[in-house]
């Protein structure tokens, strides 16, 4: 059974992410507002996907918060990273400058705002990033970032990449720690039903150092793992 399941899951939901992103190009030139939703609605089938084909179900601790903020995220699977749009309202997710070339999904990334990271960019390329950050959270949106910098194994808990520190100094944002354990469901070729939670911390505000905002970013990303 769980057999069947993985493969409806994987014919669904690849087969609906080509339509969906087709889609929401297809209506970009026409109005931005639609094209937002249908990158909205391809969140949304991951999350179909995953409830009705693989069993699985999804729980929030907490909630993200009216005014934007930067979210640092624990980051164990592809789930959180495609189930953003579902869990903010329109946000801005720092993404590797790689993704941007995948054929259809990097127009469409680009098009909705995610903000690309080249991790050995100079200082100029950094100053670029910041001002984008900057004008996206002066419109009102919500800043994603997964401070780990890559997929983290459940259980582990890692440094942050360096670059986390300077975007919360430069930003002048408060931060938000959110936990997430995708990584027993969904980081596998074979996914497996159970229970994926969101966790929300307090937000933590602008203008600690260093140390401090990295020590307590790094253990409430954690709280989830054993």
């Amino acid at each position: 059974m769980r057999l069947l399941r993985n493969l409806a899951f994987y014919f669904a939901f690849y087969l609906g992410s080509l339509l969906i992103t087709s889609a929401s190009l297809a209506v970009l030139p026409f109005s931005v507002e639609a094209f937002r939703r249908q990158v909205r609605n391809w969140s949304q089938w991951q999350r179909w996907c995953l409830t009705h084909l693989l069993g699985c179900e999804i729980v929030l601790e907490g909630a993200p918060l009216a005014e934007p903020v930067l979210y640092a995220m624990k980051h164990e699977s592809f789930f959180e990273a495609i189930d953003t749009p579902a869990l903010f309202d329109c946000p801005s997710v720092f993404a590797k400058q790689e993704l941007f070339s995948i054929p259809l999904w990097g127009r469409a990334a680009a098009a909705f705002g995610l903000v690309p990271v080249e991790r050995n960019a100079g200082a100029r390329a950094l100053m670029t990033m910041i001002r984008s950050a900057k004008a996206l959270a002066a419109d009102g949106r919500p800043l994603v970032i997964f401070p780990e910098g890559t997929r983290v194994p459940h259980g582990e808990k890692r440094e942050l990449q360096s670059g986390f520190a300077g975007l919360y100094k430069m930003l002048g944002l408060p931060v938000v720690p959110v936990a997430v354990d995708s990584g027993p469901v969904y980081h596998r070729l074979y996914k497996q039903p159970g229970r994926i939670t969101y966790r929300f911390a307090e937000p933590i505000p602008p203008g600690l150092p260093r140390a401090e905002v990295e020590t307590r970013v790094r253990e409430a990303i954690n709280t989830l793992n054993p």
